[in-house]
């Protein structure tokens, strides 16, 4: 199949409503039906604002994340239709790909 591996950058700390925005973004392209979605803690990075963060012992609030997703076309399209009717702000990379599975289901 082809398609695009997106990944989002987000931080512990960011929510959507009462959920980690991450655990929404994952839950949402799984409602979505797309295939699969893995989220990534880093240990310390930074975005557009230029500040460093990081996941401390005392602090993991500020600990950046990454989710990865991998999709067709059609569901990049709906994904990100969802995300912007939601009024989420987030960075991403969206690079096209081809995927698949090998083996026997």
């Amino acid at each position: 199949m082809r398609g695009f591996q997106i990944t989002f950058f987000t931080r512990l700390d960011k929510k959507h409503g009462n959920t980690m925005l991450s655990e929404w973004l994952m839950l949402a392209a799984r409602e979505l039906g797309i295939r699969g979605a893995t989220i990534f803690a880093a240990s310390e990075g930074f975005g557009r604002d230029k500040k460093i963060h990081a996941g401390h012992f005392f602090e993991l609030g500020d600990q950046p994340q990454e989710i990865v997703i991998t999709a067709t076309e059609e569901e990049t399209t709906k994904l990100f239709a969802l995300i912007e009717s939601e009024n989420i702000t987030l960075s991403y990379i969206k690079t096209p790909v081809e995927f698949g599975t090998t083996g026997q289901a």
